[in-house]
């Protein structure tokens, strides 16, 4: 009993340690750490976030391995990365950065066509990565989709798709890059959810289910590397409020508020990513006051929720942002003579 006892105000102590530690980090922002060499593989690579991840790693040198299924807008990102190598590699960037004798950079950018959705093309693809490229460093899960439609409109192949893509595949890349980063205690893995996988509402059941999926398996992973205590191996969540990359264009909240709460600039969102993930930082919600609605949902009553949902308008967001999906489908039905 004694034991039991002692134990337990040991815990208090090491849980008030740790939120002063991470008050601490609020205040002063650690050092970030360096990836240059490292592989990156990044999901997704083609579309505006993982594009920019891209280049953000690019900056820090880090050897970029891009995989999205679409191999043109994948190719684009990998001549932006390539591009970015070129600078780094030019005279007046070595003369700026103090070094003296100018090494060249090697093309240090892969591309791949993977489909994140059908788990064959994942394993497939990892093998080539580990073989062609090397063993992966980090790994940045952001490929994602959106049905755009209300559930008892939604075909079930769409529901499938959404929920195979932004939740499934996270299992499968992570058993394949992994078991390499446990056995040299060393990697990093990021998961981009988002807000709507913290809070949910009305309108996209299966992307929130998804993004709800997607940080349940996250956290679980978290407690198992720590409890196999691997501590070189990090994890950092990523749960950004509505992104303007266009995905959900349309969706809008109550007009009074959206000044204060407008969606967010795609760059400000991995730029705010990237310090979380080179400082090591386990979870960034942007903007923060998400931390804020987060904390408000798990304490207040689900008819306390409703009532802010309506007066914030969050409770039917989605609704303009569904019904010019189905009126896109509409028209290009009428234009195919469907």
């Amino acid at each position: 009993m004694i034991t039991i006892v002692a134990e337990f105000f040991v815990v208090i102590l090491k849980v008030i340690w740790a939120i002063a530690m991470a008050g601490l980090k609020w205040l002063v922002r650690p050092k970030e750490k360096s990836v240059a060499g490292q592989v990156c593989v990044i999901t997704g690579a083609g579309g505006q976030l993982g594009r920019l991840f891209a280049k953000e790693f690019a900056r820090r040198r880090a050897i970029l391995v891009l995989w999205d299924i679409n191999s043109q807008s994948n190719e684009e990102t990998a001549e932006m990365v390539r591009q970015i190598y070129r600078e780094l590699d030019s005279p007046v960037a070595k003369e700026e950065a103090g070094v003296e004798e100018v090494v060249p950079i090697r093309p240090q950018v892969y591309t791949y066509v993977c489909d994140v959705g059908k788990r064959e093309s994942v394993y497939s693809t990892a093998e080539k990565v580990c073989r062609e490229v090397g063993e992966v460093d980090l790994l940045i899960n952001n490929a994602g989709v959106v049905s755009g439609h209300h559930l008892l409109e939604c075909p079930d192949e769409l529901i499938e798709r959404t929920m195979v893509v932004n939740c499934h595949a996270h299992f499968w890349t992570t058993k394949a890059f992994l078991p390499k980063m446990l056995e040299m205690n060393h990697g990093h893995i990021v998961t981009v959810a988002s807000s709507l996988g913290l809070f949910s509402t009305a309108g996209v059941e299966d992307y929130c289910a998804s993004k709800f999926g997607a940080i349940g398996f996250h956290e679980s992973l978290s407690h198992e590397i720590k409890a196999s205590e691997k501590d070189g191996i990090k994890m950092t969540l990523v749960c950004p409020y509505l992104v303007d990359t266009g995905m959900f264009r349309g969706c809008r909240i109550r007009k009074e508020i959206e000044p204060f709460m407008p969606p967010l600039k795609p760059e400000f969102c991995v730029k705010q990513a990237m310090r979380a993930i080179l400082t090591d930082q386990p979870m960034v919600c942007t903007p923060r006051i998400v931390y804020m609605v987060n904390f408000m949902k798990s304490i207040l009553p689900f008819e306390a929720i409703v009532c802010m949902y309506r007066f914030l308008g969050a409770d039917k967001c989605m609704y303009p942002f569904l019904a010019q999906r189905k009126e896109a489908m509409n028209n290009n039905e009428t234009k195919n003579g469907i």
